[in-house]
């Protein structure tokens, strides 16, 4: 089995996307004017409106409603992103942070107020956890 992606549901794909192009340097595919994929070496983020919820279950998902999920990304270097992305993210929830279990991260939100996390590994054991997951 591979994971392959994350959908996120919101009521302006637009403005999502383009802050995630913004925040990750990658390029969005539009599929249609209610689904694109923002693309990353080891995966997926999708975006869509809430409308296409209709396609599977009307009321499974709400955009906008998300208080315990953390979209994740791994960046070389978390204090640089931090540097980068504060123009862009305005305020921020946690500044970069050394956490206990060896990842350095910063904590900010997307326009619809979903958690975005940046880390990067900082302790030999966070390094080497992560090296064998390629």
């Amino acid at each position: 089995m591979d994971f392959v992606s994350i959908r996120v549901i919101t009521e302006d794909p637009r403005r999502l996307v383009a802050f995630y192009e913004q925040v990750t340097g990658a390029t969005a595919t539009w599929y249609t004017e209610d689904f694109a994929e923002v693309p990353t070496p080891s995966c997926t983020l999708a975006i869509a409106h809430q409308r296409t919820m209709k396609l599977f279950a009307a009321d499974a998902a709400r955009a906008g409603a998300n208080r315990s999920v953390i979209i994740e990304f791994r960046v070389g270097d978390v204090d640089a992103e931090y540097r980068r992305l504060a123009p862009v993210v305005g305020a921020v929830v946690q500044e970069p942070t050394t956490m206990p279990w060896g990842n350095r991260s910063l904590l900010f939100r997307d326009p619809d107020g979903n958690l975005v996390n940046y880390f990067t590994p900082v302790t030999p054991a966070a390094t080497e956890r992560f090296s064998k997951r390629r």
